[in-house]
């Protein structure tokens, strides 16, 4: 007997703007996800405290190549974002290096627009299969266009046009 339920559509509807700030310990998890936030927001996001680790770093990165400005200035780092559902498709592969975390919330976040992007990583990182990420969205309607067997990097994915 399964206990999984059925897939269920969801709706968003807009909502008022957000302000405000927010105080949170650097941390690497945290931090990609700043950019990341950032880089969707609309206006200009300020953050400080920004675990600046080689991994993070590749999450800013990718969030520039889609079309976000990220500079520092400096202890604070300042984003100035694409606006929800204004990301850019990459010109070329968005490279994580060894960033597992940053690889994986970046291609949840790429499958909802419809656009192709290529992730590729070091060694290690290709290394890794990508299965758990990739299965859910195979299951919201994401083309995995290209993917090392194992469903391993490197992974080309285009999202829904429904999406």
């Amino acid at each position: 007997m399964s206990h999984a339920a059925a897939p269920k559509p969801a709706t968003a509807r807009k909502s008022s703007a957000l302000s405000g700030t927010a105080r949170v310990p650097g941390d690497k998890s945290i931090s990609h996800r700043s950019f990341m936030f950032g880089g969707l927001a609309s206006g200009e996001t300020r953050i400080t405290g920004l675990l600046e680790g080689e991994d993070v770093m590749r999450t800013g990165a990718a969030m520039k190549a889609m079309g976000a400005h990220i500079e520092k200035r400096g202890a604070e780092w300042v984003i100035r974002g694409t606006g929800n559902g204004a990301l850019l498709q990459p010109d070329g592969p968005l490279d994580f290096g060894n960033a597992g975390t940053g690889s994986r919330l970046t291609m949840g976040l790429v499958g909802t627009y419809d656009m192709e992007t290529t992730f590729i990583g070091d060694a290690s990182l290709s290394g890794r299969p990508m299965g758990r990420v990739l299965e859910p969205l195979r299951q919201m309607g994401v083309q995995v266009l290209k993917a090392t067997p194992g469903d391993r990097m490197p992974i080309t994915l285009r999202g829904p046009k429904h999406a």
